[in-house]
């Protein structure tokens, strides 16, 4: 893994941008449907069954070799973590389209899934047969940061201006090339068609919008940078789809709204509407991209976050115990961790390392003890971060 791809860009001046730790409004603007036509689709909840198995499951840990060029080194771990838990034709047996969902908070490759990662599974995933496409809704860019405004970043649920924010996330973050290259699609997940659907016992939406772009998908594949999170104390398969995963028509670019609901449950607003959100997708693969990872006050370096070079792939097919075993390398006790205590509550297993199968490294010869973000309550954020966008900014 070379990591000086992306300490490069970080001191090239690419320009760092906040995370999603922002806000959104709660009205759509009026004038959204007049930008883009969409539908809202009443569908029915398909239960996840992977999550809900009780069986016990397996996680991979492989070492990308150093000694190699990024690509190759990045491809070979990406193969070994999944032929590790079965195979690519086992992974996906069943699936015909399949929905690979980065982490792309902002426009700065030093906070964002490394596109290597994304781009060995979208060619192991092809080469199966399969329909692939790469979908995300990322937080923020140019097109919503205002300097007069002490967070920077602004609200907004106006669908040409989402449009445009995400053009810039794929464009700073090597996506562009990695669709060309690669011909499989970017899907913007903050605009388009939305599905409706009514989750039984959710903690906080009851009825809960999903892109249907998510929702026609038969495999749902989570790959998020392992990283530290101000709300969430880690941030990784979970909370890739269960906060990125709620479209910013309907709640926002960087989700405010969902996280006021939160706080009606817990003080960060953060675990249980995660648990929301990923009750409603078929996440049924999870691969980790701890090739250089994030600490401290993350998630972004302008966070306060540092990059550690961690040379790692973790895959499963079990989102949360492929969360546990992350953040147990990062030096976490799965306890610590709010997210998985709302996963138990909801029902899912497994409930402790000891009900995981690990594979591949040992957790202890890879293990580091990462720096520990300050956790906020976020009404501590609500008047800092995401005011209204300005009409005369554009947005």
């Amino acid at each position: 893994m070379n990591m000086s791809r992306r300490t490069f860009l970080l001191k090239s001046g690419e320009f760092v941008c906040l995370s999603a730790l922002l806000g959104c409004e709660r009205i759509v603007q009026a004038n959204v449907e007049k930008v883009q036509e969409f539908e809202i689709f009443p569908v029915n909840y398909i239960p996840n069954q992977i999550l809900f198995s009780g069986q016990k499951p397996v996680v991979s840990v492989v070492k990308v070799n150093s000694k190699w060029s990024e690509a190759k080194g990045v491809e070979y771990a990406t193969t070994k973590a999944i032929d590790l838990i079965g195979g690519i034709n086992e992974v996906t047996k069943g699936k015909e389209r399949i929905l690979l969902k980065p982490n792309l908070v902002n426009a700065t490759p030093s906070d964002t899934t490394n596109p290597r990662v994304i781009e060995a599974l979208a060619r192991l995933m092809k080469n199966s047969g399969k329909e692939v496409v790469i979908g995300e809704a990322g937080a923020a860019s140019m097109r919503n940061i205002d300097t007069s405004i002490q967070g920077y970043v602004c609200r907004t649920k106006n669908a040409e201006t989402l449009q445009g924010i995400q053009n810039d996330i794929f464009k700073g973050t090597g996506y562009d090339d990695i669709s060309k290259n690669s011909g499989v699609p970017l899907i913007n997940l903050h605009v388009g068609n939305m599905v409706k659907m009514k989750v039984p016992d959710n903690f906080v939406f009851k009825d809960i919008y999903v892109h249907k772009a998510m929702y026609d998908a038969d495999l749902v594949c989570s790959v998020p940078m392992m990283k530290t999170h101000g709300l969430a104390t880690v941030t990784l398969a979970l909370k890739n789809i269960g906060i990125g995963g709620y479209p910013g028509m309907m709640y926002g670019t960087v989700r405010s709204l969902v996280h006021q609901e939160g706080i009606k449950l817990e003080p960060t607003g953060t675990s249980s509407v995660t648990v929301d959100m990923v009750k409603a997708n078929k996440l049924g693969l999870s691969v980790i991209d701890a090739t250089t990872a994030m600490q401290g006050q993350g998630p972004s370096v302008s966070q306060g976050g540092s990059l550690v070079e961690m040379n790692l792939i973790i895959a499963s097919k079990n989102a949360l115990a492929a969360d546990m075993v992350a953040a147990n390398i990062m030096g976490f006790e799965p306890t610590e961790i709010d997210t998985f205590k709302w996963a138990w509550k909801a029902g899912m297993s497994p409930s402790t390392i000891d009900d995981i199968d690990v594979v591949g490294e040992k957790v202890g010869t890879v293990q580091q003890q990462f720096t520990r973000p300050q956790v906020y309550p976020y009404t501590v954020l609500t008047k800092w971060y995401g005011p209204p966008c300005r009409q005369k900014a554009g947005v």
